[in-house]
């Protein structure tokens, strides 16, 4: 569907990420960026803090793979879920992801993933957020217990994949249904076809 212009590397392990850019028909290389997860800060947050903190992240990583490869622009991407104005990264343990999940059972939360795209040489960073809301149905231990087993929520802001096993908890999706996936894709390509990374196949 587009035709590359530029090099354009992906500072991601993520294969969410790496999938939905490919379906688009994007080309891209995979630089996994090495910086850490954003520690959740204690307490609650206030206004528009979470999604400061992602696109924070999501800047540190794009400049850690721009700094090594100072030729191609560079995409970073930072997904978080928020509940009651705190943040739930990847759980810690199978014990974090069962808290997880009975926290957000039955409630609505937060999917916020914050881009950060930055040209060669780390020239002209361009930096935003987009934000989903979630809703969960009830939840019974027997179920948080067992979708645990399956190891899923282990790699997953917030402890599940709505992509995977994780759909059957999800009652609702208001917003950008790939951006829960871990990117909002029609933000994405807006950004490349912006900056003439990419053009549309005639």
């Amino acid at each position: 569907m587009f035709k590359m212009i530029q090099t354009l590397i992906l500072a991601s392990r993520s294969p969410r990420r790496n999938s939905l850019l490919l379906s688009a028909g994007v080309s891209f290389d995979v630089c996994p960026s090495g910086v850490d997860e954003p520690v959740a800060p204690d307490g609650r947050l206030g206004p528009g803090a979470a999604a400061r903190t992602a696109e924070s992240c999501a800047r540190l990583k794009a400049e850690a793979v721009s700094a090594a490869h100072p030729g191609a622009w560079v995409l970073g991407a930072d997904t978080m879920v928020v509940f009651d104005g705190r943040i739930f990264g990847k759980p810690t343990d199978r014990a974090d992801a069962v808290r997880i999940l009975e926290i957000l059972g039955g409630r609505q939360h937060e999917v916020i993933t914050g881009m950060c795209l930055l040209g060669p040489g780390g020239k002209g960073p361009k930096v935003g957020s987009v934000v989903t809301r979630v809703g969960f149905r009830h939840l019974t231990s027997a179920e948080i217990e067992a979708y645990v087993r399956t190891g899923e929520p282990m790699d997953k802001a917030g402890a599940y994949g709505i992509q995977d096993r994780g759909a059957f908890m999800v009652r609702s999706v208001e917003g950008s249904y790939t951006n829960v996936v871990g990117l909002p894709l029609c933000e994405v390509i807006d950004w490349l076809l912006e900056k003439k990374i990419i053009e549309a196949l005639k």
